[in-house]
């Protein structure tokens, strides 16, 4: 792939994108290309014992050090737990930062989820990119539109997932390993679910039908026959309705 692409993921919590996604983004920085995580909340009220505000500095710090290890570039929305919600002002928010960053391809959750903030952050993306793409709604920065929009694999948001493209992550699945072992969530300190069991097993489910050893499933906007790639594939400029 020699089209240099820029790669940005909007989680609705610290640990969202990494966990369901930190792989491909190493695999693109790997290759030459770019990838930002947008963190919408820190997801910091998750904590049994911890206090909100200890817990956003716990998370915020192993956000910056799975980042730099596969070389991901990090981005905060003013955001709080629990409290992302659906407005003309969110979704300006939102485009204005798809404006700024200029990504090619853009993933987020998909929507059949029982977790609000997963919801809400669905829909401010979804909406997000159609307010950005239109060079009639005036903001700061110009309007971009981007190239494509995927939707991750993620336990919480399992309803009506259907997944239809897969990426190879063979390659990258032990750098993935090391850079989510940072994070408290994933290590079992903070849950009952067990995120490392789980999304370990995931990747060998998914590559499994994938027919690799190791992959990554996505879900795009409108119905796809399944496709194994070994990075996005990549269509012309498009707007999201």
């Amino acid at each position: 792939m020699s089209e240099k692409l820029h790669i940005v993921y909007f989680g609705a919590h610290i640990g969202d994108a990494e966990i369901t996604c930190g792989h491909v983004l190493a695999k693109y920085v790997k290759a030459g290309h770019k990838a930002t995580i947008v963190e919408v909340t820190p997801g910091e009220k998750g904590h049994p014992t911890l206090p909100p505000e200890q817990y956003e500095i716990q998370k915020r710090n192993e956000a910056a050090e799975s980042a730099r290890l596969w070389g991901c570039d990090l981005r905060f929305m003013p955001f709080k737990d629990g409290e992302t919600y659906v407005t003309e002002e969110s979704k300006l928010m939102f485009a204005d930062m798809i404006r700024e960053l200029k990504p090619d391809i853009v993933i987020t959750h998909w929507k059949g989820s029982f977790h609000k903030d997963h919801i809400n952050t669905h829909y401010n993306v979804v909406e997000g990119i159609f307010y950005a793409a239109v060079p009639g709604i005036k903001r700061a920065l110009p309007a971009h539109g981007i190239k494509q929009l995927y939707f991750a694999d993620n336990w919480e948001d399992a309803l009506d997932f259907e997944p239809n493209v897969y990426v190879d992550i063979t390659d990258v699945y032990d750098l993935w390993k090391e850079g989510i072992e940072k994070h408290a969530l994933f290590r079992g300190e903070v849950s009952s679910f067990r995120y490392n069991e789980y999304y370990s097993g995931l990747a060998q489910v998914r590559g499994a039908i994938a027919g690799v050893d190791k992959a990554a499933a996505f879900m795009l906007p409108r119905f796809s026959t399944h496709r194994t790639f070994d990075f996005f594939p990549v269509h012309e400029t498009m707007l999201i309705y």
